[in-house]
């Protein structure tokens, strides 16, 4: 039985500053069935307090208890499991100010780790640095493995041709937290207070969204408001336990 959701956003619930029509709704009627719910996204653009603004003025009625980024979740990784090793972060400002909150120390000299996030401010000093640094023995954590994030317009380019242009050049191979990873689903599985097999998972990607949930055993809902349209489920190994038009049918069809 469905007790929770982990909804993503990107794609999902808006694109850029549109909401997917019916999103805002669905949110009003999850609260008001006591249905637990944790949005998590991929986007490590910013930090997780932006989401928090970002959802409040799009007008959904969340908290900062109902948000976990990636970029979160790496931070958390990298406390957990380097402990005192510094860091060279490809961020944005934003995303900056997230680290230091965490106490983790940044070093542009001869850091530990390069940290790759989804850095819109990203440069060709700031690839090259990081470029010296994995051949000089940095290890390459990275926040998530999207090749391209929604917007309301399209799509922008993601931090996945990044990824691989550093393991191309450097034979490094990156260590990637966000999303299918299982660490962003512990998180949200402990906030809720209810066990994986009882989350479902809700997004609008094959390859991150529905895989993540694959691999965990869990029950997914791709919505068609994002980056997969129907062609894309021919002949793919990942197979979605509902296929919706997008979250505004998700309570008549999962809840009802």
């Amino acid at each position: 039985m469905i007790k929770g959701l982990v909804i993503d956003m990107d794609g999902t619930i808006y694109k850029g500053m549109y909401v997917i029509p019916g999103a805002k709704k669905f949110i009003i009627e999850l609260k008001e069935r006591g249905i637990p719910f944790v949005f998590i996204t991929n986007n490590s653009s910013n930090n997780r307090w932006y989401y928090y603004d970002k959802l409040r003025k799009l007008g959904f009625d969340v908290n900062i208890e109902n948000i976990l980024t990636s970029g979160t979740a790496t931070l958390k990784y990298i406390k957990e499991n380097r402990p005192g090793k510094t860091i060279y972060p490809l961020g944005t400002e934003s995303y900056i100010k997230e680290i230091k909150g965490y106490g983790i120390q940044i070093n542009d000299k001869n850091p530990d780790i390069v940290l790759l996030s989804f850095d819109k401010s990203i440069t060709y000093e700031k690839i090259n640095n990081a470029y010296q640094f994995l051949t000089s023995g940095a290890e390459l954590i990275a926040t998530h493995p999207d090749d391209l994030c929604p917007t309301e317009n399209g799509y922008d380019v993601d931090i996945g041709p990044f990824i691989s242009m550093f393991e191309h050049l450097t034979n490094v191979k990156a260590t990637i937290i966000g999303k299918p990873n299982r660490l962003l689903l512990n998180m949200a599985s402990l906030q809720m207070g209810i066990k994986l097999n009882e989350i479902a998972v809700v997004g609008d990607r094959l390859y991150t969204d529905m895989k993540m949930a694959q691999d965990n055993g869990m029950p997914s809902i791709l919505v068609l408001t994002g980056e997969t349209a129907l062609d894309d489920l021919k002949d793919n190994e990942i197979g979605p336990t509902y296929i919706l038009e997008s979250v505004a049918d998700i309570i008549k069809t999962v809840f009802h």
